[in-house]
């Protein structure tokens, strides 16, 4: 009874370090344990501040942002296909986000970010020079961004590489096609 009671906790044991491995991801190479845990504050902070100011789950949604010759774009899906209720979120926030962003209001990235981002001044002091699309995907949707002015652009890029700092969506912060 003994030895069972002990692969018992080992099992259970184990079942909890994969847990907390799980909340707790690896620690970056060259960083100490404390800039770790307030790395890990700073993300879970911009979850729930995301959540609110998406009106979605920022854990069942991928985001991605891309730079391209003329701007750029914002894409966020449903990491679950079936996710029909997310689906639908993502594609009303991203219609809204074009809307809001055509009419130079960038108040949603600072209600995620709880900062106002990198070119969000000069887009919005250029906003006639931008136009700002939005396309339903099937999965969620996109908002595509485009500007012939080559300030605005340098701007656009601005905002996403921050958005891809901060997302930590490991997307190119070079100019795709």
């Amino acid at each position: 009874m003994k030895t069972m009671a002990c692969a018992l906790t080992i099992v259970l044991a184990g079942g909890t370090l994969a847990v907390l491995r799980a909340q707790h991801p690896a620690m970056p190479s060259g960083m100490t344990h404390e800039a770790h845990l307030a790395q890990i504050a700073r993300d879970n902070e911009l979850k729930k501040r995301g959540a609110a100011a998406m009106e979605f789950d920022q854990e069942t949604t991928a985001h991605h942002f891309r730079l391209t010759s003329t701007g750029g774009w914002i894409e966020v899906v449903t990491k679950d296909p079936a996710d029909v209720a997310t689906r639908d979120q993502i594609r009303a926030h991203l219609r809204e986000i074009a809307a809001d962003f055509a009419r130079g209001n960038f108040a949603k990235p600072f209600e995620t970010h709880g900062e106002i981002p990198p070119g969000v001044a000069t887009m919005q002091a250029r906003n006639d020079t931008l136009a700002f699309t939005y396309e339903a995907l099937r999965d969620g949707g996109i908002v595509r961004i485009a500007t012939t002015d080559a300030t605005t652009r340098n701007a656009v890029h601005d905002f996403l590489r921050y958005q891809i700092r901060e997302h930590a969506t490991g997307d190119p912060k070079t100019i795709t096609r």
